[in-house]
């Protein structure tokens, strides 16, 4: 499980990189990322995991990884 959570990590800091690196290639990076991130929640909205017994905790520990992520390169938002 170590392993696996050591791989998890590793994944979240090479797209929070690359993430970043786009946006400083824009020409507003803020709000760049805003908009990047209230996409990547609406994604996180519409998810459906077959075989679980409750989807909306799936949602809720995918949009709560989306803010931990967001958070490395600017605050959440308030919504």
């Amino acid at each position: 499980m170590d392993e696996l959570n050591g791989r998890m990590i590793a994944c979240q800091l090479l797209i929070a990189g690359l993430i970043a690196r786009v946006a400083n290639d824009s020409a507003d990076p803020l709000r760049f990322l805003t908009d990047f991130r209230d996409e990547i929640r609406a994604v996180v909205n519409g998810i459906s995991i077959a075989g679980t017994g409750n989807d909306e905790r799936a949602r809720q520990v995918a949009k709560q990884t989306v803010d931990e992520l967001f958070s490395l390169m600017k605050p959440p938002s308030s919504d």
